[in-house]
This record gives C-alpha cells, structure tokens and sequence, in this order.
C-alpha cells in the first residue's frame, strides 16, 4: 500500500462560530510532496493552513496525519505530529516573542539535552545562512529577511518532515524574497522536506511548488500540477489571479523566467 499523506485534509469544512467559511476541502500533502494552495485574501487559505496545524478542528469532515485523524491520535502520535508539521509564518510582530533572544526561540524546539543547545542553535542558524552571534540578539535588532530564518531555523529544530507555509515572504522586499526562496529550495533537496504553502503570490508557486490547489470563498475551483495551472488556468478566477500579479510579468531576482517566455 502506498504510504499515507503527512496531513490529509478529507471533505474538510472550516468555520468560526457558526460562519463556515471552507467547505469540503480535500488536501494532502505526501512525503516530499510541495503544495501550493492559492487564493486571494478572505479566500479560507489561512483557515486551511490552521487546521493542518490542528490550531483550527473542523467542523465536518476531517485532518489526518498518515491516516489517522488528529483527534484520534494517542499521546504519542500528538507528540510525532507536533514535531513532523511546522509552521513558518510571514515575518510580523506576533512572529518571534520582542522580549526572547533568538537563541532561546529557535531551542524551544530541540530535543536535545540543556548541555548541547547553545552547539545545536549555532548549527540551525549556520544552516539557514545565519552568524551563529545573533543567538544573543532580540528580533528588533534583526532585519526582515533575518527574523524570517530565524523562523524557519526554529521549525527545523524540530526535525519536520512538513513546513506550512503562511505567506513566508509576503512582508519582505523583492531581494530578500528571492534569498529565502533559495533557502526553502535548498533544505527542501537536502532533507526531503514536505512544502504546504500558503500563498496570493503565483510567482511565488512557480519557484517552489509541483501542485496548485486554488481556493474561491473557501470552495476549491481548480487543480493540478503547478505549471499547468500557473500556464494555462481552466477556471476564470485563476485567469484573474494570474493577471492581476505583476511578478509574473517580471520573475523575482535569481527566479526562472517570466511564464510564458
């Protein structure tokens, strides 16, 4: 038998309160597998982004992770899928805690003992091109595109086979965007790292993802490989989302070309 997705979101409708707000939503995201789901804002991409991090339970159908659905897992199975799913969000005020030093965030996640931590954070942050010296900084004293990897060094520390991408470069200008989209190509081919992104920016799925799914009001209008869709959209509301983003006319900085050129 095939081995089963990391996560699998299956039918899954997503509400606050009693406003649903995706309805049947299927979603899988397997071993190395990189996924795109798109779709402007208020399109329920976020909330979908949510309930594969268990931060949202749906209110009809359901969340797996290799099979089971979240609720149903046991005390160890909840450890392996808090460790193995990870979330990178755009860099912002509420990502990184203003009062802890970055060396302190990024070992919240390590699993090793106290005597081997300061060793370990000095490796994630080497890994995602960072000098190890900024373990002692606070995130004012970082840039954007430094707090940004710091976050994804702080969701490596726990060892994931699936990074969640919530718009991870959405609040970073054009050069910074296309070096953390090296970084994310980069451990993607060294530690076979599943990819959900969640993102407006087709550029953006272009560089980094095999699969497109894209949402309207929370209902799922179109899908495929990521090429096709970005090349030749079947759906008029992804036409538009093609038309209406201007990196598509001119690729990021180290980027393969414009579509269509």
């Amino acid at each position: 038998m095939p081995e089963a997705p990391i996560i699998e979101l299956s039918g899954a409708d997503l509400a606050y309160g009693r406003r649903t707000v995706v309805h049947g939503l299927d979603l899988a995201v397997a071993e190395g597998a990189s996924v795109a789901l798109i779709g402007e804002s208020g399109s329920g991409k976020s909330t979908a982004a949510r309930a594969a991090l268990g931060l949202l339970r749906p209110v009809g159908g359901e969340v797996r992770y290799r099979g089971t659905a979240l609720d149903r897992l046991d005390a160890a199975g909840r450890r392996a899928y808090r460790a193995a799913v990870q979330p990178v969000f755009q860099d912002g005020p509420e990502t990184l805690d203003p009062r802890q030093r970055v060396g302190s965030a990024v070992a919240e996640g390590l699993g090793v003992p106290r005597a081997q931590r300061a060793r370990a954070v000095a490796g994630l942050l080497a890994d995602v091109g960072l000098d190890p010296a900024l373990a002692d900084r606070r995130p004012h004293e970082l840039s954007g595109g430094q707090r940004q990897r710091v976050g994804i060094a702080r969701a490596l520390a726990a060892e994931p086979r699936l990074l969640v991408l919530d718009e991870p470069t959405s609040a970073l200008d054009v050069t910074v965007q296309a070096r953390i989209l090296d970084l994310l190509e980069r451990l993607r081919a060294e530690r076979g790292l599943a990819m959900l992104l969640i993102t407006h920016n087709l550029a953006v799925v272009d560089r980094l993802c095999d699969d497109a799914v894209v949402l309207e009001a929370g209902r799922v209008v179109e899908r495929g490989p990521a090429r096709r869709v970005l090349d030749a959209p079947a759906h008029p509301y992804t036409a538009r989302l093609r038309a209406a983003v201007p990196e598509l006319g001119g690729a990021l900085p180290g980027t393969a070309p414009a579509l269509g050129a």
